[in-house]
């Protein structure tokens, strides 16, 4: 594509109509230079702090990790993916088990499943997901979760293998429950001291913190260090993540995912179940029951089910993954999507994501290499007011677009954030006819 080209999307993507809200938080944030609290060395026991106690709601909003690696200078011995034969594995797919559990383990929370392909590895774990390719690490945690511990294991475990620190993304929606939330994520300005005052980072990391979005509403905590070498980098500058985050899901929606409504009845069947064999089946009848393997068809599922409530699945194909997380207690229902697919349009993926948990409102980012946003021949945030419309019965349900910001960071990472909410009379319409025609059909 031709500078040209790239401007023009940029400025198209760039021109906000004055019926919607662009940010002026979208500016570098330097990280802090105070030491009142400066981490020597992030020792395992120092944050082994007593879970807190469950008062009936739960963070849903992840915060989301990714460090991607180089081969360093004395790695010479390191391999190339693209030369690998057979099962033979590179980079930080090389990781032993013990490696990935000490990782989870800074972020306090554990492994539950994992299927891999020939390109990467995928975790479910007990609060979100985790995705090991050769060269890039992806964690994504919910609730209390302590992410950013893991960025200096994450940078000595590969280390060890012959290389370096390439690029490193954080990010995160602001907090529902922010006072509920652990050190160092009790605030995004603590977060950013974190990272600036570590010692074991600070001579491999600097970056600087982004807000996009409407600071009175929901908005997108962004800290990029961009460190990569051009020449040196080992994939293709055409990344791109596309994140969906629904909030109050449609009720009978959430309503499936509730583990009990699948419990067999006593003599419902001639042998006993394990408990591992009923969660896998509870966890494929909720996948199935709610549609979600329709959304990601041709990949390969890991679902998971669990009690009382709550489900995650990671879904791989070729090099791509798709991940889930739904949570439907009521007060909090929360769901997202996201996916680092490169498909030329979102625009069906979107609606029938939307369309299938049908919420009052949610919250889209997408954070792309200039290389990546080039290739989208269709931009999910460009046109003026751009709304959704997704079916819902009888009846249809208008998304209108109430905010946008966007913004380039370090050398070429391109991030854009939007607000969509639905009119509230067309959503309770379209949500109310749909339920009594499930219970007619009932």
């Amino acid at each position: 594509m031709t500078e040209s080209y790239l401007r023009s999307s940029w400025e198209s993507i760039l021109s906000i109509t004055d019926d919607e809200t662009y940010s002026d938080h979208s500016q570098p944030q330097q990280p802090p230079t105070t030491n009142h609290h400066h981490c020597s060395d992030d020792d395992e026991d120092q944050y082994n702090a007593d879970d807190r106690p469950y008062n009936g709601v739960f963070e849903g909003p992840e915060k989301t990790l990714e460090v991607c690696f180089r081969i360093g200078e004395g790695g010479c011995g390191v391999k190339d993916p693209s030369l690998m034969v057979g099962d033979e594995k590179a980079g930080l797919r090389r990781l032993s088990r013990e490696d990935i559990d000490a990782v989870c383990r800074r972020a306090r929370c554990t492994i539950l499943s994992s299927v891999s392909n020939a390109y990467l590895d995928a975790y479910v774990l007990s609060e979100s997901s985790l995705f090991v390719y050769p060269y890039m690490v992806m964690i994504k945690t919910c609730g209390t979760t302590t992410l950013l511990r893991c960025v200096a294991i994450l940078v000595s475990l590969g280390k060890k293998l012959g290389l370096e620190i390439d690029w490193v993304g954080y990010s995160r929606k602001n907090f529902n429950f922010p006072e509920d939330q652990l050190f160092p994520h009790g605030s995004f300005h603590q977060e950013l001291e974190y990272l600036a005052s570590h010692r074991s980072l600070s001579e491999r990391l600097s970056g600087n913190g982004y807000t996009l979005g409407p600071i009175t509403s929901d908005h997108w905590f962004v800290f990029v260090a961009d460190k990569t070498i051009r020449a040196k980098n080992l994939e293709v500058d055409t990344d791109r993540v596309l994140n969906i985050m629904m909030f109050d899901i449609d009720v009978n929606v959430a309503n499936l995912f509730y583990y009990d409504q699948y419990k067999k009845k006593v003599g419902q069947q001639d042998d006993e179940e394990t408990k591992k064999e009923e969660t896998a089946r509870v966890s494929i009848e909720m996948t199935k029951a709610a549609g979600i393997d329709k959304l990601v068809p041709g990949s390969v599922i890991d679902p998971c089910a669990f009690e009382p409530c709550g489900y995650s699945m990671n879904a791989i194909l070729f090099r791509s993954y798709s991940t889930m997380h739904i949570t439907p207690e009521e007060g909090s229902s929360y769901a997202s999507f996201e996916t680092n697919q490169k498909v030329a349009s979102y625009s069906s993926l979107i609606n029938n994501v939307v369309r299938t948990f049908r919420p009052k409102r949610f919250v889209m980012t997408l954070m792309a290499d200039e290389g990546g946003l080039s290739e989208l021949k269709e931009h999910p945030f460009s046109g003026k007011g751009k709304g959704i419309v997704v079916p819902a019965g009888k009846e249809k349900i208008i998304y209108k677009r109430s905010s946008l910001a966007s913004i380039q960071v370090e050398e070429d990472t391109c991030c854009l954030m939007g607000n969509w909410v639905a009119d509230e009379d067309n959503w309770t319409m379209a949500v109310m006819d749909d339920r009594v025609r499930t219970m007619s059909f009932a």
